[in-house]
């Protein structure tokens, strides 16, 4: 339905209706001044100074009318951008990241940006013209009844014809649209992992058949566009015919009965003037309704991120996303923060310190973990239990598809176990909130991430309120700082798109130092000197180890070198614990390990695989 709850929900304001009725009503004015200043003139043969009066008052009303105008369209364009700021917000905020993982990145890219910007006709243009499309003939229809009841029939009777055939034909254009908005998601997807993919295109001469399937891709969006230009085309076409009848109708009225000497002339002459604005606000309508329909579409992608996010449970979701109230995905978005479904979950907000306080002694627990893939017929963990010593450093350790990521991702809150429960101390981290959480964890991961920004915001993004000083202390910590310091603009320099100006070892000690400088009690981290030569990997672990040596830290670990250096391992074989101990207990205690070690042993490599 192109009248959405969840998008209606948002109008509050009245004042660019308010405005559209003052405009109505200086139209309706003037239209009355028009006609009694010619039928003084043609008829009752008035000059210039009879008139003059009438004529100051309609300029007047001609200056007034486009400031009122200026006025609505800047109300209603400056609301569309407040909603559509806030719902921007609300996805970058809300939205979990695990859920993002299952959309094509180029297709969230395309609901982020082009969807969110479709909204603004639905607010800006559609939702303010539909109440001036109720109001407006209401109050003409109130004006005429006195004057001619006879056109106040033809207007009742003519009037519910426009929007009957606008939303006649609008329902086909709207599942049209909807097509096309599929398309065009699947068309910003393929492009983009194009772009991303080019050099791996390239080196396997794959170049004709990538553009082959962009031509074809981009056929069928031309197809469903023109399909609903066509349908757009046809129903504007309806609407002016109808309406162009209609005031026809009117007119021919009108004109008989002043041929027969039945009706006085100011009065029919002012009627015909208002009759094209009767009708005018409907057919406004209609042209804003096919602009609208792509706002809708739009939507309907963001309504899907945004109610898993409140739900808040991606694996065992079994509510259908139409179960949402209006109010709770209009209020979600209207508010920027989730609405809180679960009213056990703990909250430090004015607590911050303690929480802080209390992980820094708080063991974790993995108490019966199980965990599986919507996708996958699999557990991807299965039953585990095991405790994260504080101030301790914890590796995982296991090979490909053992679930070693899934479990730091269960810890980081992108998921939740589809059994058991996970402990932070005596609370369920279910019942804890996922944003004070994330406050007070630290993550590292393979391949960190560098924004192109500067280094300095890139550090500071673990602490924005830092000074200059603390972040130096930082990199100096992380032993950064004279690589910075050399550079042209030290702290001010870019390292590039996807960190293209500096090497992985330099990108990882930017990434520890960012940890360091959010000084979190528990810090997750996944192998950090993955893809870097063996000397730099000797030095970062090296300093990693001294750095974060009085945290809780869980690393998932691949080479042999930090394995050994851990307090403590968890083997994980398949989705089950197959050993927990340290590195010399594990040799004596189990085979899977021994195995491992001796791989790694044989082949004189780092890397567990």
């Amino acid at each position: 339905m192109l009248i959405s709850k969840e998008l209606f929900f948002f109008v509050r304001s009245k004042k660019f209706v308010l405005l559209g009725l003052i405009s109505a009503s200086i139209t309706i004015s003037q239209a009355f001044i028009l006609s009694r200043t010619i039928s003084k003139v043609f008829l009752e043969r008035n000059v210039l100074s009879d008139i003059q009066t009438l004529i100051y008052i309609f300029i007047i009303f001609s200056l007034i009318k486009p400031l009122i105008n200026f006025l609505q369209n800047t109300l209603s364009h400056s609301f569309a951008s407040k909603i559509k700021s806030n719902i921007r917000t609300s996805l970058l905020n809300q939205i979990p990241s695990a859920l993002l993982l299952q959309e094509r990145t180029g297709s969230a890219i395309n609901t982020f940006l082009t969807g969110v910007d479709k909204l603004e006709n639905y607010f800006a243009k559609f939702l303010p013209q539909l109440f001036l499309a109720i109001l407006i003939p209401l109050f003409i229809l109130i004006l005429v009844f006195p004057i001619d009841f006879i056109t106040g029939i033809v207007f009742t009777f003519t009037a519910p014809i426009i929007p009957f055939f606008m939303f006649l034909i609008g329902s086909i254009a709207e599942k049209l649209s909807q097509k096309q908005w599929k398309s065009l998601k699947l068309l910003s997807a393929y492009y983009f992992d194009v772009i991303q993919g080019l050099p791996t295109i390239k080196l396997f001469n794959r170049s004709k058949e990538v553009l082959r399937k962009i031509e074809e891709i981009t056929n069928i969006f031309r197809i469903k566009t023109l399909s609903v230009l066509k349908i757009a085309f046809i129903s504007a076409m309806v609407m002016e015919l109808t309406a162009t009848i209609s005031i026809a109708i009117v007119a021919v009225a009108i004109g008989l009965r002043l041929l027969s000497g039945n009706f006085n002339f100011a009065e029919a002459l002012f009627i015909l003037i208002i009759a094209p604005e009767f009708y005018l606000p409907m057919r406004q309508l209609g042209i804003s309704y096919h602009s609208a329909l792509d706002g809708i579409s739009a939507f309907d992608s963001i309504k899907e991120l945004l109610a898993s996010s409140n739900r808040n449970n991606i694996n065992n979701n079994n509510e259908k996303i139409e179960n949402l109230t209006s109010r709770e995905i209009g209020l979600f978005i209207k508010n920027q923060s989730p609405i809180n479904f679960n009213s056990s979950e703990i909250s430090f907000k004015d607590s911050k310190n303690w929480i802080k306080s209390y992980l820094e002694t708080a063991p974790i627990f993995f108490e019966n973990v199980t965990f599986a893939y919507n996708e996958r017929n699999i557990k991807a963990l299965d039953s585990i239990s095991f405790k994260i010593e504080p101030k301790k450093i914890t590796a995982i350790v296991g090979e490909t598809g053992a679930g070693k990521s899934t479990l730091m991702n269960l810890l980081l809150k992108f998921f939740e176990p589809t059994e058991g429960t996970i402990k932070a101390g005596e609370f369920n981290l279910e019942d804890i909130n996922e944003i004070e959480w994330r406050q007070n964890i630290a993550w590292i991961p393979q391949n960190p991430h560098l924004f192109n920004k500067t280094i300095l915001e890139n550090i500071k993004i673990a602490k924005p309120e830092a000074s200059f000083e603390e972040v130096v202390e930082s990199a100096r910590r992380a032993r950064i700082h004279n690589f910075i310091a050399s550079l042209p603009n030290g702290y001010y320099s870019f390292p590039g798109e996807g960190s293209s100006k500096i090497s992985g070892g330099e990108a990882q000690r930017i990434a520890i130092a960012r940890a360091y400088l959010k000084d979190a009690p528990l810090l997750l981290v996944d192998e950090p000197t993955a893809n870097i030569d063996p000397i730099t990997e000797e030095e970062i672990i090296l300093d990693f180890f001294n750095l974060f040596r009085d945290r809780t830290v869980l690393i998932i670990a691949h080479r042999m070198d930090t394995i050994r250096k851990a307090d403590r391992i968890v083997l994980l074989q398949n989705g089950r614990i197959a050993g927990i101990g340290s590195h010399d207990e594990l040799l004596k205690t189990s085979d899977y390990y021994k195995k491992i070690f001796k791989e790694q042993d044989e082949k004189q490599s780092p890397n567990i695989q």
